[in-house]
């Protein structure tokens, strides 16, 4: 590897939205430090399947179903 090119990889703590802790290795800070994450995968509706919710701005989810809809 080429010297004083590379970031400085070390280990990090990780709370995540319950209180849960993991030790990670990164080069995100210094070492020791603690990211607590706001959104993680126990919360975010990606993750859980949950809250999906369409905005039908201008009627444009309205005008696509209209033009590609089958007809029986």
């Amino acid at each position: 590897m080429k010297k004083n090119i590379h970031p400085n990889y070390h280990a990090i703590s990780v709370t995540l939205t319950n209180g849960e802790k993991f030790e990670t290795r990164s080069v995100y800070g210094k070492e020791g430090e603690v990211i607590n994450l706001d959104i993680d995968p126990l919360t975010h509706p990606a993750w859980t399947g949950g809250g999906q919710k369409l905005v039908d701005s201008a009627g444009q989810i309205s005008k696509f179903k209209k033009r590609y809809s089958f007809k029986s």
